[in-house]
């Protein structure tokens, strides 16, 4: 199972940084992905980072979100900066074995998320 923290309320132009944990499966075997879904809108890719470390990123996460792994703790973790009102949305980790993928049909498990909102 997948276990997605760190969220909550931050003014534009402030930071988060989401963390997910990993239990039940072969951590190493997997990439991870985060994903989110703002009020009224489908569940969208944000990053994910693959098991040898590689990772990508979409649209506006890019330059702003940094994806890391920490295969010891079985955690990934989100550094989220230059937060805008458009990030408000909860916020999902999900993971697929071997390399990671954009696509969040392709994920075998999800986390249940955790909402950031960014709002003066």
């Amino acid at each position: 199972q997948l276990q997605a923290s760190g969220g909550g309320l931050v003014q534009p132009g402030g930071s988060l940084r989401l963390s997910c944990a990993a239990s039940g499966f072969i951590f190493d075997d997997y990439a991870i992905g985060w994903f989110r879904q703002a009020p009224g809108k489908e569940r969208e890719a944000v990053s994910y980072i693959s098991t040898g470390g590689g990772s990508a990123y979409v649209g506006s996460a890019r330059g702003r979100f940094t994806i890391s792994r920490d295969n010891a703790d079985n955690t990934v973790y989100l550094q989220m900066n230059s937060l805008k009102p458009e990030d408000t949305a909860v916020y999902y980790c999900a993971a697929t074995p071997g390399k990671g993928r954009h696509n969040l049909y392709e994920y075998t498990y999800w986390g249940q998320g955790t909402l950031v909102t960014v709002s003066s």
